[in-house]
């Protein structure tokens, strides 16, 4: 046998893979000699039909999955030599020419390379990098939020705007009778608000399903209907209204902060205050982490120039995926894919040059703060070490999460990294001003 590689260009090669009789022809003949032993055939004993009859029966398909098997290996181990760093998965060259009667064959693979370049981090205009604080009539908004939340519910004669209507949602068609409780605020529409203000216990108020609500998911929460039928649910049901009530929010002392933070750490309004701004603006610095390194792998696609091997890569994703794509379908999906394939390079570079790597060790201990938050969200603020080990075993053993997780880590890694090596202009703002500036 014989492997040799070709140089195309520098991002394309082929593979060449020659085999001769003696490569194969010994497991071939034990093979053929094993189904032998097993055949039955009319006029001989089991085990004793002449090897000329099983050669003629199986010979050619044992052939073909024994120099297969052999050509697979050869071509892993060959590539692992020679460390190629490759795009895609090799593509075997059709000849029109081969025939699995011949003794001798010879098989050639199309390669991908990855190209080589350098990644420059000083960026000709420097990102912006965002700090972004909680404005004064954010944090009284949502201290007014927590006070409703935790107000008490006060009986109406008839509902206003700020009311909330409690009755049953009924359309024996659709199989719909459920109570609900709905805030006067949340309907959509001016006709549909005319019917709710001025309504008393005991009305029956006949309404649309149909932009009854501007969220959709709270007219499936009302209503009892499965997420997938909702969107396209048009019908007409009566509300029987049983109870109408106004919100009369917790007064801002002792059991209402005692209620908030058990501790007892907060005592007063102004330091309730200092709390949310401490929370949100924690919230907040995600939001502009994630932003900076939008932009930052933005800036590096932009400015990290290299060449890669489209027509190869093309011709790869016809047949990569469940479903085989057209020319142009192959095309389309390497278009939208480039600019994502563009960073994974850049990135796994600056990784490997600056010696970014990640440890197992180091993805179990990221794994255990996401479950510590997600099991503070539920109150257990202090789960046992192994209980959170039981968990975040399971959630590693799950490829998807472990993955997703892994993505995370990384991009924190190198988030860091960059913020240590690039220089940045810090811009402060208000988060609304933030989510104007870089969403809208």
């Amino acid at each position: 046998m014989n492997i040799t590689k070709q140089n195309v260009d520098a991002l394309n090669a082929v593979v060449k893979i020659d085999i001769v009789a003696e490569d194969y022809q010994a497991k071939v003949n034990t093979e053929l000699e094993a189904r032998r032993k097993k055949s039955t055939h009319p006029g001989f004993r089991k085990g004793e039909a002449p090897m000329d009859v099983i050669k003629k029966q199986h010979e050619i398909e044992i052939v073909v999955e024994e120099v297969n098997k052999l050509v697979q290996q050869s071509l892993n181990k060959f590539l692992g030599e020679e460390k190629l760093d490759l795009l895609g998965n090799p593509l075997p060259k059709a000849n029109k020419d081969f025939n699995w009667n011949d003794k001798d064959f010879s098989f050639e693979f199309e390669l991908g390379l990855a190209p080589e370049f350098d990644v420059d981090l000083a960026p000709a205009k420097n990102i912006t990098k965002y700090s972004i604080f909680a404005t004064d009539e954010l944090l009284d908004k949502e201290i007014e939020n927590i006070q409703v939340r935790f107000g008490s519910q006060l009986p109406v004669d008839a509902a206003n705007e700020e009311a909330n209507v409690t009755g049953t949602f009924v359309n024996e068609a659709k199989e719909i009778n459920q109570k609900a409780t709905v805030s006067v605020k949340e309907i959509n529409g001016k006709a549909n608000l005319e019917k709710f203000v001025g309504a008393k216990a005991g009305d029956v108020l006949e309404l649309g399903t149909k932009g009854l609500f501007e969220d959709a998911h709270k007219l499936q929460e009302v209503l009892g209907v499965p997420h997938e039928a909702v969107h396209a649910l048009d019908v007409n049901v009566s509300f029987t209204i049983d109870e109408v009530t106004k919100t009369e929010p917790a007064p801002l002392e002792k059991d209402l902060f005692d209620k908030l933070f058990v501790d007892g750490s907060v005592t007063t309004t102004a330091e309730l205050k200092g709390k949310i701004k401490e929370d949100a603006e924690k919230q907040f610095e995600q939001h502009a982490d994630q932003q900076l390194l939008n932009a930052i792998t933005e800036n590096l696609v932009q400015n990290t120039k290299f060449d890669l091997p489209s027509a190869f890569l093309q011709k790869w994703l016809q047949t990569a995926g469940e479903k085989e794509l057209t020319i142009d379908e192959a095309a389309a999906e390497y278009n939208k894919s480039e600019k994502g394939l563009r960073y994974q390079l850049i990135e796994g570079k600056v990784m490997r040059d600056n010696e970014i790597k990640l440890e197992y060790p180091e993805l179990v201990e990221y794994a255990k703060g996401f479950v510590r938050s997600q099991m503070a969200q539920f109150g257990n603020n202090n789960p046992e070490e192994k209980e959170l080990n039981d968990i975040v075993g399971r959630v590693l053993q799950n490829q998807e999460e472990a993955h997703k997780l892994q993505s995370q880590l990384i991009s924190h890694k190198l988030l860091a990294f960059y913020k240590e090596k690039m220089t940045f202009d810090t811009k402060e703002v208000s988060y609304e001003d933030f989510v104007q500036e870089v969403y809208k």
